[in-house]
């Protein structure tokens, strides 16, 4: 009985009670004032024709439009984002792992550590189609800008994880290495990659699961990939095209999804 009475009495503090009103009744304003700042119109008198159209274009795709193995076809364009796509993110992999280690505390001590820590959140605020519209003014439009969108926006997340899995790896053998007289480099070949290469194997599988599907939206603002035969067909209302373009876009993500994960699985 009295420790029934100690749990009611300790659920019932004041302290923690105001605490969870404050919580909640913040979270709930948030929410209220979320929706009140949102104009909503109404559906569009046309939305019933056109989801029926898009409904039709799933279930009578154009099939001609997927054999078609020209530049202006649709393997061409499921090629060309799957290149985009791993391009980028073997790019950002291996330009991750300089920062990682400029971002790791237990490598270049706290000082130097906190510059590392605030390039890669600096790197990690543009998102892909801000960065695909800078480089497409660079370089064109095309392929090229689509890989160093995802490239240089991949390096904020993987060298933010990479550099976490550094400050958690042991240290141990890295200080056997030190102690008889290994050089720098040779205790980060020998040591410190050996250990946590698993993880930056799987963070970077993880990565290009995430850049194939923002690969299939660059090419909305002609950073080449899917994407641009998918809004010209939505525009001209090609729905049949539009059908088979998500259809495989649905495939192609889902394949590299289940594959990814298995060897994620394999490596940890």
């Amino acid at each position: 009985m009295k420790a029934e009475r100690i749990i009611v009495k300790k659920d019932l503090d004041p302290l923690k009670v105001l605490y969870r009103i404050l919580n909640y009744g913040g979270l709930v304003f948030l929410v209220v004032w979320g929706s009140l700042g949102i104009e909503y119109k109404g559906i569009m008198q046309t939305a019933s024709g056109t989801m029926e159209a898009l409904v039709r274009g799933f279930l009578h795709p154009d099939v001609g439009y997927l054999l078609n193995t020209t530049r202006d076809g649709l393997p061409y364009a499921i090629l060309e984002t799957l290149a985009i796509s791993i391009a980028g993110t073997f790019a950002s992999a291996i330009l991750s792992i300089p920062i990682a280690l400029i971002a790791s505390q237990n490598i270049v001590g706290d000082k130097m550590s906190k510059l590392g820590k605030v390039i890669v959140t600096a790197v990690r605020t543009f998102p892909e189609l801000i960065l695909a519209l800078i480089f497409i003014s660079v370089v064109g439009p095309g392929a090229p800008a689509g890989i160093l969108a995802i490239g240089i926006h991949s390096i904020g997340m993987l060298a933010k994880l990479f550099s976490e899995a550094i400050e958690s790896m042991d240290m141990g053998v890295k200080e056997g290495l030190d102690s008889c007289g290994a050089t720098p480099m040779e205790s980060l070949f020998r040591a410190m990659l050996p250990e946590v290469s698993p993880e930056f194997i799987s963070y970077t599988l993880y990565r290009f699961e995430i850049n194939m599907r923002a690969a299939a939206t660059l090419g909305l603002v002609g950073a080449g990939g899917i994407g641009a035969p998918l809004i010209f067909a939505i525009r001209s209302r090609v729905w049949s095209r539009v059908g088979i373009i998500l259809i495989v876009l649905v495939v192609v993500v889902t394949l590299i999804d289940l594959i990814s994960g298995r060897l994620r699985k394999r490596l940890v």
